[in-house]
């Protein structure tokens, strides 16, 4: 059975870090993106971050760039996603997500609907 277990969120104050953890088990998905989304209460779902596994290159939402980092470490299956310089409007669960095998255009992975496998979230709260 492929599992994804997000965690690693708690409440933090704003200008803080965090550093979130998927574990990826069952099986591992070589040449496929993953990606970080999230949801805060009463908003769609939005993209965060994605990576390809294979090659470790990094996309980012225009919210979260230059303070978030998404890595991976392939020995132990595990997506990570580091948050610096955290604000408020971070506040949110946080879903890692098993991406497709290819894309046409980067644009392409801000698109919750071509992840197919998702974690359960773990919750991340700002305060000011």
């Amino acid at each position: 059975q492929v599992q994804l277990v997000e965690s690693g969120g708690g409440l933090v104050q704003a200008g803080t870090s965090l550093r979130l953890s998927c574990a990826v088990s069952g099986r591992t998905w070589s040449s496929h993106y993953m990606g970080w989304f999230r949801q805060a209460p009463g908003k769609e779902r939005e993209f965060v971050a994605a990576i390809r596994w294979r090659s470790g290159r990094g996309l980012y939402a225009d919210s979260v760039k230059d303070r978030f980092t998404i890595s991976k470490d392939n020995a132990e299956n595990t997506l990570y996603l580091q948050m610096n310089s955290l604000k408020p409007e971070d506040t949110a669960v946080y879903y890692c997500a098993k991406g497709p095998l290819l894309v046409v255009s980067d644009s392409a992975l801000w698109r919750p609907n071509l992840y197919d496998v998702w974690g359960q979230g773990t919750q991340v709260t700002v305060s000011s």
